[in-house]
């Protein structure tokens, strides 16, 4: 009798472990490799952006992180399979303004909506750009620009790297608060477009400071103004658009941020931004993403304002200029 209540009672026992076991178990985030997917290729701004959030997230997490680069459409078929995933914090997106607010207002087979599909984990970097004239054009700043323009309503062009994309609505607002008629050219990426702008073949371009630097140096090209709402402390003789008179209030910089799919759990939202905030805190971390052209986030930023506000100026200057692919 007695034998017997122990076997039940070492059976009870075992049976309640086992099903307590599996719960207690259970690996803590992250159990396995993050994947963070970036949709541009490899040695642009956004790339390397994107691998400094790799880089992040491995050190702070303790984590194996996989880079994949996914490009199409201004980033939307990365973002596109990262909004697809399981919102476990395995599969995450170091992306940019063109397709986490941008593309929503342009791209009529875009699916998804920035808003609301994505959980923000953090916005990492401002992205400046900068209004430039090639060395053919007869203008030194921007009161001799915008009086050119204006004598000569579309005779002049302005390039931009992709209809959609950051530089086209930020050169779009130019238009737009300074009452100017220029005809858009848009690339397949920054490369030809700064190639074309210093061979003479379109005039005026949008660009960042990084890629503009070395023609800007060898005067095929002249800056003009920054899209940001301060000058820059690398460019401090070149004005903010928004000193001239004509483009008052011009502010419009595009930004790198990181998200998840939309219902991350709260716990592994709060150790992504835990990690993100400590790394965009050390002092080489900011100083690698400045050298990609961009200028570091303070961390304490609402990514999630950032992208309501910005899809709805995004969405306003695709209104204004007619764009629709």
């Amino acid at each position: 009798m007695l034998d017997s209540t122990l076997s039940r009672r070492t059976l009870l026992a075992s049976a309640a472990g086992l099903a307590v076991t599996p719960l207690w178990a259970q690996p803590g985030y992250p159990a396995k490799p993050i994947r963070i997917v970036i949709g541009y290729a490899p040695g642009g701004s956004v790339d390397m952006v994107g691998r400094v959030i790799a880089d992040i997230i491995a050190k702070h997490l303790d984590a194996t992180v996989v880079v994949e680069n996914q490009s199409g459409a201004a980033g939307v078929v990365a973002a596109q399979r990262v909004v697809s995933s399981k919102a476990d914090g395995y599969t995450l997106l170091a992306g940019s303004s063109n397709e986490m607010a941008g593309t929503k207002s342009v791209n009529m087979a875009q699916k998804y909506d920035p808003s609301k599909d994505l959980t923000p984990i953090g916005l990492v970097a401002l992205a400046p750009n900068m209004w430039v004239a090639g060395a053919h054009v007869p203008v030194k700043n921007l009161d001799e620009f915008v009086a050119l323009v204006k004598k000569n309503p579309g005779k002049y062009s302005y390039g931009s790297p992709g209809i959609g994309s950051t530089p086209h609505f930020s050169a779009e607002l130019i238009k737009k608060l300074a009452g100017l008629e220029i005809t858009h050219v848009p690339y397949r990426g920054a490369a030809p477009m700064t190639t074309d702008l210093g061979g003479g073949n379109v005039d005026f371009a949008i660009i960042s400071p990084l890629a503009a630097a070395p023609f800007l140096q060898n005067g095929r090209i002249k800056a003009l103004g920054v899209t940001t709402a301060n000058r820059l402390p690398s460019f401090k003789d070149v004005p903010a658009l928004g000193e001239n008179p004509a483009l008052k209030g011009y502010s419009l910089a595009g930004w790198f941020a990181f998200a998840a799919p939309k219902d991350l759990p709260p716990e592994i939202l709060a150790k992504l931004q835990t990690a993100l905030r400590a790394g965009l805190s050390d002092p080489a971390i900011r100083q690698r993403i400045e050298a990609s052209g961009a200028i570091p986030a303070k961390g304490d930023e609402s990514l999630q304002q950032l992208i309501r506000t910005d899809m709805d100026k995004y969405a306003d200057l695709a209104a204004f200029a007619k764009i629709v692919e």
